[in-house]
């Protein structure tokens, strides 16, 4: 089976092309990814008979902790691991084609929020850069390069220079976004309040097991008091996948045509749900194809008759990881 190229999958602009493409990508990783083809292979499932994504058997997320999950012999480029506390075995994704990774958030945030060139672009990730191996260091850093602002940058916790940037931003009235972990934003907003209706705050998950988790509800109300602003965006990502969704408020989410959401049942793995039912959420990301694009998380999610996805916590029995969910 021909493995699905770049030009195939960032092209898909309709379901029966994502369908048609996933089922390629499928057949594909289910011949060359060892560690699922095994994972199928126990299942007893019949490649041939799948022929629906509904159909497609989906790698659980914890196989990224033990395994090497790869559907490429080429050498690997990169390799992101997932963050954690002490003594837990953390995530590693193995990237043999870091291209794949690039051209997936740069069309997917020219998609969602437009040209990079016309913001300044402020993180606030020091959990991150203390760190090595972050995707989403490797991304931020690529927005802040590509962006071309000189006033565009990271900060670890010099939140008074932080604070100058912003109100620097505000009385020129330029285009800025604002990338956060959780905890940070909300250390932040306690020192420093300020009214930048056009900020774009994007918040991207995790307490860090700094703080104590709050519900998504009050943890933007006081975001959004903090910064002046009417809705907290956020990012839906992880170390194991190469796609983000994203929210514009509201904590709803939306993925990119190369990358759909899928719930199961929570005591039947390979029962799917249909829509507004609450269920463990199964993630396609196309953009994966030398790994799997096929992954069962450890988040609960619903999903809505338009294809947006709410994302509602996590399993109790999971592990906490730097990019889990907020209970909402």
């Amino acid at each position: 089976m021909i493995r699905p190229d770049k030009q195939q999958v960032f092209s898909i602009s309709c379901n029966q092309q994502f369908t048609e493409t996933a089922l390629q990508a499928f057949r594909f990783q289910a011949q060359n990814c060892a560690v699922y083809k095994e994972f199928i292979t126990n299942l007893k499932t019949d490649i041939d008979a799948v022929d629906s994504v509904e159909k497609i058997p989906f790698l659980p997320i914890s196989f990224f902790k033990s395994h090497d999950v790869l559907s490429s012999t080429d050498k690997v480029q990169v390799t992101f691991t997932s963050s954690g506390t002490t003594g837990m075995i953390n995530s590693r994704h193995l990237v043999t084609d870091v291209s794949w990774y690039e051209e997936s958030f740069r069309r997917a945030f020219d998609l969602f929020y437009g040209d990079i060139r016309d913001y300044c672009v402020l993180a606030l990730l020091p959990s991150y850069l203390e760190r090595e191996g972050s995707s989403l260091i490797f991304m931020a850093e690529d927005l802040v390069k590509r962006s071309e602002n000189p006033d565009s940058g990271f900060y670890l916790y010099n939140h008074n220079d932080l604070f100058a940037q912003l109100i620097k931003q505000q009385k020129a009235k330029k285009p800025t976004l604002l990338i956060g972990v959780t905890f940070a934003l909300l250390e932040f907003v306690e020192q420093h309040q300020i009214n930048f209706p056009g900020l774009i705050v994007m918040e991207t998950g995790g307490m860090k097991g700094r703080r104590k988790e709050m519900i998504r509800e009050e943890l933007h109300e006081t975001l959004c008091k903090g910064f002046g602003v009417n809705a907290i965006h956020s990012e839906y990502g992880m170390t194991e996948l190469l796609s983000q969704a994203y929210s514009d408020g509201n904590g709803i989410f939306n993925c990119p045509p190369w990358m759909k959401i899928i719930t199961r049942d929570t005591n039947d793995p390979l029962t799917i749900l249909d829509n507004d039912k609450t269920g463990g959420i199964n993630v396609i990301d196309l953009a994966n194809i030398n790994s799997c694009s096929f992954i069962a998380t450890q988040d609960l999610g619903k999903i809505y008759k338009n294809g947006s996805f709410e994302a509602l916590g996590r399993f109790d029995n999971s592990d906490i990881r730097g990019c889990n969910l907020l209970i909402a």
